[in-house]
């Protein structure tokens, strides 16, 4: 139950307090078990994770469809589909954006795997990729790039926070192929 008095505060006190018991009381570790969601893509399907257990799952989070970062990230991963779906690899991307958005992003960028919606940033939140930002000396709440590698029994395998666009998809690739 939210606290009235905690509300009457205003809603960015309110979000201030709940994200900052995310961060205190609810850690994500490795081999925790990834938090479950189901989300829609630019086509209106909906994408459950319970339903991917058997596969590795790559779980980027992304502010904003057709920024510069996002585009470099979004690419990379595209660039390289073909040897994640060589090993069973998943890549599911996650953003506030709409379904409008994400649909023109993938068209332009011919992306092969799904940008999920996440409207009120509650599966950002339970992976603690939503929190507070800074951009030319503003803050301001956002998601934050973090991406998370989920084993084919659906616990955490490997998390990258503040990852930088370009090289991370490589990375990724490396860390999930065999030497």
């Amino acid at each position: 139950m939210v606290s009235p008095a905690l509300l009457s505060l205003g809603f960015d006190v309110y979000l201030a307090t709940v994200l900052f018991n995310i961060a205190v009381f609810m850690s994500l570790q490795l081999n925790d078990i990834a938090p479950d969601f189901s989300l829609s893509d630019h086509a209106g399907n909906l994408v459950h994770l319970a339903d991917l257990k058997g596969k590795t799952v790559v779980l980027y989070f992304y502010p904003r469809d057709n920024t510069p970062g996002c585009t470099k990230e979004a690419c990379g991963f595209r660039d390289r589909y073909a040897e994640f779906q060589a090993h069973d690899i998943v890549i599911l991307g996650i953003s506030v954006d709409d379904a409008k958005a994400h649909g023109k992003f993938i068209k332009k960028y011919d992306l092969p795997f799904p940008l999920l919606i996440d409207p009120e940033n509650q599966v950002a939140i339970a992976y603690e990729s939503y929190g507070l930002k800074k951009f030319m000396g503003k803050e301001y709440m956002g998601i934050i790039r973090n991406t998370f590698l989920i084993d084919t029994e659906g616990k955490i395998l490997k998390i990258y926070l503040n990852v930088k666009p370009e090289p991370h998809p490589e990375q990724v690739l490396k860390d999930l192929l065999p030497i």
